[in-house]
């Protein structure tokens, strides 16, 4: 099959015009087309008033004129030979005859589903270790925070089957390398779960929350009928090493399960876990991160900047933005996990902080968009141990508790009083979508004064690129910090195991190797064939002997 990039048609073309244009763009007959796929779909809104849709596209045609085709095209870097995108195993359980253990994963989240689905498709039977709910009643605890101001640390938006990201917008888009397509497989596996089928193709897929909450129960029952066992409310609280190599785990009941393999695929809100894994002696480093407040403005002013006349348009939706600004202070601001059409959410997991994020249905329909617009932090500004970028977190998480009331509502302000330095009384037009609820405050004393100063700075130049982004009844609500984990649990490249344990495989958001359920997805891909592969050489060492 031939593949066919950047192809550009008129938002507003006809069915019809689709295979048209294939056969215009190859110089073909009509019945030399045989058939064609949408591979990707995406859109060039740089023209507001001639929005284009962008398409790939992979077409079969006739052999002989295929071949013809191809060689008359093989200068044109826009019509190649279609790859092969196929998800391939490293490892299968006639291989791995005889283990003596089974493979353990820590966590539930996008990174540890997919490291146990891969794990379970290789018959491996993975041991999958949750210490929050199932998604379910995980959904009612939040719930009660949302509606009733009652906090459960074990079950909450970030704790819980699912991870984090199944309360989010669902973005299924990452900018990680992907040599070996291992994106396709992930999608083609959310599918399989729920998904709609137009992930696979348009240009920024998303799910939304109440899918996902569906679709995960579907590949967690998929891992069962593998032969995967479950533990829920199953919090990890010690790990046995002996001369440096992974020999099991213990849990909060007591309970100790051996194994010699094992997948840490905890999240970026572990700290009582990333505590005992340093007490422990694991290798672990401090990381950048970043921490600022969420924007809320109407959704249709966002639509307006990104689409101009085209706003409201179905195939387009509600448009999103990615803004960044490198201010005189030397800071970066940029926006971090837009949610158009969506509603900013109470994120924390421990009592006495607040802590916000943003999420979005599947409809994106909702009256505001939100955004992250967050200041770059590095260890230089918490310097010392490794760890101390969590406290850095929990203590402008505590400040924002109080300056919201001490009653898990969230402090806010208006922009215009915001950018002009005073405490906001009232809201405008634009009223803040976050329960509990929103206390207006002055918020410059819930940041360090240099990222207050950045984002002080940012959000005129934003303004530049949205009109309306500066408005003076726009809401930003604090604090956002749970953007990534301020810890990296270092491994090695080649083999993807921790720097000094053996067997322990740090994986996902929460060991700094991913930002998002894509990414997160994908290196839980990676490290189950990691693992696979160490068993592979475990199992044929001990047939050797």
């Amino acid at each position: 099959m031939l593949r066919i990039t950047e192809l550009k048609l008129p938002l507003d073309h006809v069915e019809a015009a689709l295979p048209a244009a294939i056969i215009a763009r190859l110089a073909i007959k009509p019945a030399e087309l045989l058939r064609f796929t949408v591979f990707r779909r995406g859109y060039d809104s740089r023209k507001k008033a001639n929005i284009e849709l962008v398409y790939t596209l992979d077409v079969e045609l006739a052999p002989a004129v295929e071949l013809a085709t191809f060689k008359r095209f093989k200068r044109d870097v826009n019509i190649v030979e279609t790859p092969d995108t196929g998800y391939k195993f490293v490892a299968s359980n006639d291989a791995l005859a005889n283990r003596p253990l089974r493979p353990v994963v820590i966590g539930f989240g996008p990174c540890g589903i997919f490291a146990a689905l891969i794990l379970a498709q290789m018959g491996l039977n993975p041991i999958i270790l949750e210490r929050g709910k199932v998604v379910r009643e995980r959904t009612k605890d939040t719930w009660g925070l949302w509606r009733k101001r009652e906090l459960n640390p074990e079950s909450n938006v970030q704790f819980g089957e699912g991870g984090a990201g199944t309360f989010s917008d669902g973005k299924l888009w990452s900018q990680v390398k992907d040599p070996k397509h291992y994106g396709r497989k992930v999608l083609h596996e959310f599918v399989k779960a729920g998904a709609p089928d137009e992930i696979l193709y348009v240009s920024k897929p998303h799910i939304g929350t109440f899918r996902l909450v569906k679709m995960v129960e579907h590949m967690r029952e998929q891992i069962v009928a593998l032969g995967g066992e479950f533990r829920f409310e199953a919090r990890v609280t010690d790990v046995l090493i002996e001369n440096g190599q992974m020999r099991g785990v213990t849990l909060a009941n007591g309970e100790h399960i051996a194994s010699n393999h094992v997948v840490l695929a905890i999240g970026h809100s572990a700290r009582d876990t990333f505590q005992m894994l340093f007490d422990r002696g694991v290798y672990i480093e401090a990381k950048p991160f970043s921490l600022g407040f969420r924007i809320e403005h109407p959704q249709s002013i966002v639509d307006r900047a990104r689409f101009g006349p085209s706003a409201g348009n179905p195939i387009l939706g509600a448009a999103d933005y990615k803004l960044v600004h490198h201010a005189s202070n030397g800071r970066s601001v940029y926006s971090f996990c837009m949610c158009p059409g969506g509603t900013v959410v109470a994120a924390t997991s421990e009592p006495g902080r607040v802590v916000t994020n943003g999420m979005s249905q599947y409809s994106r329909n909702e009256r505001n968009a939100n955004a992250g617009i967050v200041c770059g932090i590095t260890p230089q500004d918490y310097p010392g141990h490794p760890l101390a970028g969590i406290a850095f977190q929990q203590h402008w998480e505590s400040r924002a508790y109080e300056l919201g009331g001490s009653d898990y509502s969230a402090p806010g302000q208006l922009v215009g009083d915001f950018l002009s330095g005073v405490a906001s009384s009232a809201f405008g037009e634009v009223l803040p979508s976050y329960k509990p609820g929103v206390h207006l405050t002055d918020l410059a004393p819930s940041l360090p004064e240099y990222a207050i100063t950045a984002i002080r700075e940012s959000i005129p130049e934003f303004e530049k690129q949205i009109k309306g982004f500066a408005s003076h009844d726009a809401v930003l609500t604090g604090v956002e910090t749970r953007t990534s984990s301020p810890i990296r649990i270092k491994r090695r490249d080649d083999d993807l195991q921790s720097m000094n344990v053996r067997g322990l495989f740090p994986a996902g958001e929460g060991a700094g190797y991913a930002g998002g359920i894509m990414s997160a997805g994908i290196d839980g891909i990676r490290v189950a064939e990691a693992l696979a592969l160490s068993m592979l050489g475990d199992t044929a060492a001990k047939r050797a002997a």
